[in-house]
């Protein structure tokens, strides 16, 4: 399994500025610990091997 972690802090940074919101340092710091938290609980699924022959799911259209 892999476990290299994100750079959060890197990640949310970028996102106070390309949603050009502003977090303070409370805020920031939750939200680092939840999206640590988010990427344990996935974790488990992502290293669920795939075989190669799967068919993609189709894409929905309204």
């Amino acid at each position: 399994m892999n476990n290299v972690q994100p750079d959060w802090q890197a990640y949310l940074a970028q996102m106070e500025t390309v949603l050009g919101v502003t977090l303070d340092d409370a805020r920031r710091a939750e939200l680092q610990l939840q999206f640590s938290r988010i990427a344990a609980l996935a974790a488990p699924l992502m290293a669920l091997p795939l075989d190669d022959r799967l068919e993609i799911a189709g894409v929905y259209k309204a």
